[in-house]
């Protein structure tokens, strides 16, 4: 298998508040990890600048210009009550959205098999035209627009194991049957939303779990509902929403996964992207907050995403 990496320096450049969970570090510790000889054959890549107009893919250009301006000269501006931006924090989103463009670029031209791009901030919180839970816009459904107005994908899955559900993505997609959303995720937790009874137009597939839910009951959600759905679903692309802060050192929920969990998951989807998908996979980097956790959940999803 290829495997590609995405990063960039000016994603270490989106400055969060002292003691914010969404920091800098977090690349840092992911960064270190897979400098390890293990990662040697990993093909790194500069990410590339975005194009700002795909951006229209999910959100209302009103609401981009609302987001723009809403960037600071100096200092820290607070877009809601935890997401905030800094004067460099424009240019990480727009290298982030051109990142996961670029990879699903490398997956349907067979220049990678998969793909993990590992930017700040993240996006799965991202609504249609709501900035919140640390995210701006939604790199994940930009990048499965992006998938079928460049590349005719018909069917794009989403599959999201973030501990925090995606509610931006569930947004965006609610009403169309050519994007399949699966999340596992704990709840009650932040934001509210993905009950197994939002189910969209039969496109949204939820799986929430209690907490301190552990390794049998997230492989058994795998198993039951997201997999099913995917082999039913049959899609073009598959794209990771990789959150790794269902780690049980997380501070920010209660499930106890490890870092073993997302070597299985990582494998279960690679299975359904060579059944169904031309082996086709691109994995985006939200939440995971412990940077130990982070750093060990990261180490092995690239791992397995290498050894195929």
């Amino acid at each position: 298998m290829t495997t590609r990496l995405y990063t960039h320096p000016i994603f270490l450049e989106h400055i969060t508040p002292p003691g914010h969970p969404e920091r800098p570090d977090r690349l840092r510790a992911i960064e270190r990890v897979l400098d390890d000889e293990a990662f040697a054959a990993l093909d790194r890549v500069k990410a590339p600048e975005g194009d700002e107009a795909t951006i229209l893919y999910a959100h209302p250009a009103d609401f981009v210009a609302r987001v723009r301006a809403a960037i600071p000269e100096e200092g820290i501006a607070r877009i809601d009550a935890d997401t905030t931006a800094s004067p460099k924090s424009w240019q990480a989103v727009i290298a982030a959205i051109g990142a996961a463009n670029a990879a699903v670029d490398d997956v349907f031209a067979g220049r990678a098999d998969n793909v993990f791009v590992a930017a700040r901030p993240p996006g799965h919180h991202a609504e249609k035209t709501t900035a919140m839970g640390f995210c701006f816009f939604n790199t994940a459904a930009i990048a499965a627009r992006y998938a079928q107005n460049k590349h005719g994908a018909e069917r794009v899955a989403v599959v999201d194991w973030d501990v925090h559900h995606g509610n931006g993505t569930q947004d965006i997609f609610w009403d169309d049957p050519s994007v399949l959303y699966c999340s596992t995720h704990q709840m009650p937790l932040y934001p509210g939303t993905g009950a197994k009874t939002e189910t969209g137009a039969g496109n949204i597939v939820n799986a929430p779990l209690a907490p301190q839910t552990g390794s049998e009951v997230f492989r058994d959600a795998f198993l039951s509902r997201v997999l099913p759905s995917l082999d039913n679903f049959a899609p073009d692309l598959i794209i990771i929403s990789a959150g790794f802060d269902a780690h049980h050192r997380d501070p920010l929920a209660e499930i106890n996964l490890t870092e073993d969990d997302f070597d299985w998951a990582t494998g279960q989807l690679m299975q359904r992207a060579a059944r169904h998908s031309g082996n086709r996979l691109v994995s985006l980097l939200e939440g995971g907050y412990d940077l130990q956790g982070l750093a060990f959940s990261v180490a092995a999803h690239v791992g397995r995403l290498m050894k195929g």
